[in-house]
Formats: C-alpha cells, sequence, structure tokens
C-alpha cells in the first residue's frame, strides 16, 4: 500500500554508494549508476535535487560530480520524499481536492488527513543513516 517511489529509492542508493566513499571525494552519478545498475536519467534529477536541497554538493567541470555535504543522520525520509517526489500526502485529495472525483460525497477525508499527519511525522523521526544502517 505505501510503496516509496522509484526515486526515493535511487537517492537511498546513490547516498548509501557516497557514503563508502573517502570524505571529499567526488562521486559522479555515471559511476554511481554503473556500479549499482540504476538508470543515469533518473538517478541524475535526483542527484540534482539532493544537491539543491544541500544534502549535496554539486563540482562543475571535467573533473566534477559530487560530493556528500550533509550528515546522513540528520537528514530524514520526509525531507527525501518531499524533495524527489514534491508530496508525502497518502490520497490525491489531500494535495489537489480537483483531483478526486468522489470528494463530494467522500466520509474518509478526515481520517485520510489523520493518516497522513501520522506518516509524515514518522517519516521526519526516521534518519536516512538509520535507514541506510549507519
Amino acid at each position: 500500500m505505501n510503496r516509496l517511489n522509484r526515486k526515493i529509492e535511487y537517492a537511498f542508493i546513490a547516498l548509501k554508494y557516497m557514503r563508502g566513499k573517502y570524505a571529499g571525494q567526488i562521486t559522479t552519478v555515471k559511476e554511481i549508476c554503473e556500479a549499482t545498475g540504476i538508470p543515469f536519467d533518473a538517478t541524475s534529477k535526483v542527484m540534482q535535487q539532493m544537491a539543491q536541497a544541500k544534502i549535496l554538493k554539486s563540482e562543475q567541470g571535467p573533473a566534477g560530480g559530487y560530493l556528500l555535504t550533509s550528515d546522513l543522520s540528520k537528514v530524514t525520509l520526509h525531507e527525501i520524499i518531499e524533495l524527489t517526489t514534491g508530496s508525502v500526502d497518502v490520497v490525491r485529495c489531500l494535495k489537489s481536492k480537483r483531483d478526486c472525483e468522489f470528494l463530494r460525497n467522500c466520509n474518509v477525508v478526515s481520517p485520510m488527513k489523520t493518516l497522513s499527519h501520522k506518516l509524515n511525522e514518522f517519516y521526519q523521526t526516521l534518519s536516512v543513516a538509520e535507514i541506510l544502517g549507519s
């Protein structure tokens, strides 16, 4: 029911790979994809998003790539979900009322809000380091 989006998986795969490098060692998207088998384009986009969120630092140029700059014990699952998929809501109507054809007669909006709130709270308690195995 609550399956994580593939982009979140790619973020975790990349972060785990980068965490295994020496401090200050640049990693390219190509290197991660070749080592792990994940798709280049989707991984590249996720890496850019993590750089914009200051989890990674992007180094430009021919010897460029990404550096892990954040303490992964301070980055939460909630942050990764939000930056890769944009939303943590469990049902569409919580994000946009226009997306639900059942809203007029729906009797579970309030319980879905509660569920979404509880999941958000839980996701905020899980650090990336904890998930990856510190």
